[in-house]
């Protein structure tokens, strides 16, 4: 999920599908499925985002629809979650729908002339009201480079797919990839992944699980010698102490060895791919939201 109004994420709808329609949770009151600020995107046989499923999401998708097949531009509707849909969540929402050709120019925050005057009180990280709405630009999501397509590259991609990060999945044979790909990764089939780690921003985080330990080394290796994020790696206490030693050996010191964090996930949640996969995501939540230090899970 990513908050404020993702650029990024329009852009690549609109270069993938042409128009679009965002519909908005502009305000809410009460118990609703998703709170203010939330978005997702439709476009004319698919779309991307949750404003929280249900008959809400449904006949707001079928609304969007019919502004692109109609070429409306703005819409706005206020929901009451219990009469209007037959919902038990007595809530009430005030959507905005808009159509989508372009990106739109916008800094930090992005404001707009929307008719009329919210319905419902307003909260969370949209405002509506007189007429104008105004939205903080989202961040822009966090570069992860993920290294190994088996069970547990598998299971975090899966538990990824709603977070707020941009995920390279590195992989050296093409048959671990699944069929098909989800659409929130990018796939890069290298021969040798550790030197596809020259590729990555610096600002990556980097998670390593790949089938063999000798390439976790190259890839730590690779990834420790140049500027980098965060180093996660799958394994043991005594896979992690080998590796530290190992690395000394490489020639790295004592502080650069300290970035790579091993084991990664909580291992209160167990060995499961799954259970792996949101350790491991809690964990890079933390790291995204600006925490001192991760949490130590390993008990």
């Amino acid at each position: 999920m990513k908050t404020g109004f993702d650029l990024d994420g329009l852009r690549a709808a609109l270069a993938a599908n042409g128009a679009v329609v965002r519909v908005l949770v502009a305000a809410h009151r009460g118990s609703v499925p998703r709170e203010t600020g939330i978005a997702m995107l439709v476009w004319a046989d698919g779309q991307s985002g949750t404003i929280g499923g249900g008959a809400l999401e449904f006949e707001a998708a079928a609304t969007a629809r019919a502004m692109l097949s109609e070429g409306r531009d703005v819409a706005r509707r206020a929901v009451p979650l219990g009469p209007a849909l037959r919902q038990c969540c007595g809530g009430h929402v005030e959507l905005v729908f808009e159509r989508f050709a372009a990106v739109p120019e916008a800094g930090e925050t992005f404001v707009r002339r929307i008719e009329g005057d919210a319905r419902c009180p307003v909260f969370g990280g949209a405002l509506l009201k007189d007429g104008w709405l105004s939205e903080p630009v989202g961040r822009a999501a966090t570069p992860l480079w993920l290294y190994g397509a088996g069970h547990v590259g598998r299971a975090v991609v899966q538990v990824f797919a709603e977070l707020p990060f941009v995920i390279t999945w590195v992989d050296d044979a093409v048959e671990r990839f699944p069929d098909p790909l989800p659409d929130h990764v990018a796939p890069l089939l290298a021969a040798d992944p550790a030197a596809a780690v020259a590729r990555a921003p610096d600002d990556a985080l980097h998670i390593v699980l790949t089938y063999s330990h000798a390439l976790d080394l190259d890839i730590c290796h690779a990834v420790l010698s140049r500027p980098h994020a965060h180093l996660g790696l799958i394994g043991s206490e005594t896979k992690a102490a080998r590796f530290r030693s190992r690395l000394a050996a490489l020639g790295h010191d004592a502080d650069t060895i300290a970035r790579l964090h091993c084991p990664i996930g909580n291992r209160a949640l167990g060995k499961a791919p799954a259970a792996i996969a949101v350790g491991l995501a809690a964990e890079l939540l933390q790291l995204r939201n600006g925490a001192a230090a991760l949490t130590d899970h390993q008990g």
